[in-house]
């Protein structure tokens, strides 16, 4: 276990287009952009929010559908339009009393690299930019908008030691 994956986790931020969808656009007739988001992910966001971990949503792009998958999965923490991710993050940290060494991101492309190699534990999808992949501290297995972010929360239950109770609080008794 290197040093980065003992340091504890108070944050998950999460870029948008390639981690929490596949990456791909899709607009109506009208111009309305449309996003398809992974239920996989959104119950393992939950998880991490019942274990006391925060959650934010960091994206270059605005997008209505961003904030209502925000709103749905209550998180509070959704900042559109930031181009520069570690600073964002670094408004975050500042906002809510967070070192930044607190804080795992996960992103997909260039625009995620600076926040990547700034926070405490930087992922990449499976299906990020090779350059990206290369300087994250973990790869996921699945891709974005396909369980990788899902993978991530279980990853950080897991190092909190509470995986196993969220799981086996499904099974009937």
């Amino acid at each position: 276990m290197t040093n980065k994956e003992s340091r504890p986790i108070r944050l998950l931020a999460l870029d948008v287009d390639g981690v929490l969808t596949d990456g791909k656009l899709l607009f109506t007739p009208e111009g309305e952009e449309l996003k398809r988001f992974c239920t996989l992910d959104g119950q393992g966001i939950r998880h991490l929010q019942r274990a006391g971990i925060a959650v934010a949503i960091v994206t270059g792009r605005r997008a209505a559908a961003t904030e209502r998958r925000a709103k749905d999965l209550d998180i509070v923490l959704l900042l559109q339009g930031r181009v520069d991710k570690r600073e964002a993050l670094l408004e975050i940290c500042e906002e809510q009393q967070i070192d930044i060494s607190e804080v795992a991101y996960v992103g997909d492309d260039l625009p995620d690299l600076s926040a990547i190699q700034a926070c405490g534990f930087g992922v990449a999808v499976a299906n990020a930019h090779a350059f990206v992949r290369q300087h994250a501290d973990y790869v996921t297995i699945a891709h974005g908008g396909e369980g990788a972010v899902r993978e991530v929360c279980d990853l950080l239950l897991e190092r909190m030691g509470l995986l196993d109770s969220v799981q086996q609080s499904y099974l009937l008794t």
